[in-house]
């Protein structure tokens, strides 16, 4: 599997211009008011993400559950051929649970037998744009949480949890202040500090790790370079591995061999849930 044979591995340890159809198809999407709702399609769908839209044949289930604080938006992925696992995952700043990158690597999951809830983030749920606000990252975190108890009640196996940049930066602090029955991470883009802030590293958190982590980081990622992760991850003291993207950014696509990437996330990430 080239993907894992190229990773760092520790074990010791078409576009909507108009505004107004944007606002009013997220709200359709997200300000449904029931306690539980769930529609199966199979048909194809039109999803947004921050910068496009993307077209892509998927069974999925819209979930909305508020039954309790925060409430959880989304869409689960149940393969037909399940593995007892699942994973939920959170989206990045600027995105929400439909990005594209989120979607493709929960249909490479899919495949390999997870269950994927894919889900929006407390701060999107309220307003479909923009990024979270001073302060919120707690009730994040609580959504994170919230999240992990839903998916967990559906699956007889072990929940991992993640997401992209901030959504898993966010379920990596949750992680390590309350593990919980989290067996693991997948975290995408892990936004080490902000571009051209090298010294303000998002780090304070890592020595408080007790779960496996796999990262998947982008060769040319201005939140921060592979020798930069490689330093910072020697202070988790749990199981992880470092999967390097050559060629991509911050969205993990930007690369040649995008439309492998998703793919080779997910199996190495398989891999090494299996071992850790």
């Amino acid at each position: 599997m080239p993907a894992l044979r190229d990773a760092e591995v520790n074990l010791k340890t078409r576009r909507y211009k108009d505004k107004e159809k944007i606002r009013i198809l997220n709200a359709a999407i997200w300000r449904t008011r029931s306690a539980a709702v769930g529609a199966t399609t199979n048909r194809p769908t039109t999803m947004r993400d921050a910068r496009n839209f993307v077209t892509v044949w998927n069974m999925s289930t819209h979930i909305v559950d508020e039954s309790a604080e925060p409430a959880v938006c989304g869409f689960l992925e149940v393969p037909e051929q399940a593995n007892g696992d699942g994973i939920a995952l959170a989206h990045g700043a600027g995105s929400n649970c439909q990005a594209k990158l989120l979607m493709e690597v929960s249909q490479a999951l899919g495949a390999l037998g997870f269950t994927v809830l894919r889900f929006n983030l407390p701060f999107r749920v309220a307003r479909p744009t923009g990024p979270p606000r001073p302060g919120s990252a707690e009730r994040d975190r609580a959504g994170i949480r919230r999240a992990g108890e839903l998916l967990k009640t559906k699956i007889p196996g072990r929940l991992f949890m993640g997401g992209h940049s901030y959504g898993g930066r966010q379920a990596s602090m949750l992680a390590a202040e309350d593990p919980g029955g989290i067996a693991g991470l997948l975290l995408l883009s892990y936004p080490l500090h902000a571009p051209k802030k090298p010294t303000e590293q998002r780090t304070k958190h890592f020595p408080e790790w007790s779960r496996p982590a796999f990262f998947a980081h982008g060769t040319r990622d201005p939140f921060g370079s592979i020798a930069e992760m490689q330093a910072a991850l020697e202070l988790i003291r749990a199981p992880y591995l470092l999967l390097p993207v050559e060629g991509a950014g911050h969205d993990l696509l930007s690369t040649k061999a995008s439309s492998d990437v998703p793919r080779q996330i997910a199996e190495a990430f398989a891999a090494f849930a299996r071992i850790s």
